[in-house]
């Protein structure tokens, strides 16, 4: 059987832009393959995944009296984690930034949250705002045994400090 009909002819242009197409179609697939060996091999990322720094020193024996007059000492938290942060009675805006950042990562903690002391040191005979009352230039973490663990500055990110102590309390099964 025999077919009068000629094949259509191609249209001038048809086989580069096919070729243009696959190059194209080549790329998109290879590039990000590309990217990730470079990535892995000359940016390797930080060993590091805490945000605050790394202390590894016993805790102060810090001690004063609380709101009522009664003694307090950091030994009788003992068996609990300990976010502390020293400062002027006066609590200037760092100090306020601090207290907020203390009890949002503390909160954020939900049903560990209970596992976290906060304690603010006042270091002068100032007394603090009434507001402030209820509610260094660094916050530390000292953990259930006494000992200085992290510290963030007195501004941190908040999601970031709480994300620090999420791990934290999830690796430890003290306090």
């Amino acid at each position: 059987m025999t077919h009068d009909r000629d094949p259509q002819p191609a249209s001038p242009g048809t086989g580069a832009r096919t070729k243009r197409t696959l190059v194209l179609l080549s790329l998109v697939a290879l590039v990000p393959i590309a990217l990730a060996v470079y990535a892995y091999f000359f940016q390797p990322p930080a060993a590091r995944t805490n945000y605050g720094e790394l202390i590894a020193a016993p805790a102060p024996d810090l001690g004063g009296a609380l709101e009522g007059g009664n003694p307090f000492g950091l030994a009788s938290t003992r068996g609990r984690w300990v976010m502390y942060f020293a400062s002027s009675g006066a609590c200037p805006s760092t100090c306020e930034r601090a207290l907020y950042a203390m009890r949002q990562a503390r909160t954020i903690q939900n049903a560990d949250a209970e596992r976290v002391v906060r304690v603010w040191w006042i270091t002068d005979d100032t007394a603090p705002p009434d507001a402030l009352a209820a509610g260094g230039e660094r916050i530390h973490l000292v953990d259930p045994r006494g000992n200085l663990v992290l510290a963030w500055p007195a501004d941190p990110d908040i999601k970031a400090m709480a994300q620090d102590l999420k791990k934290l309390l999830r690796a430890s099964q003290i306090g």
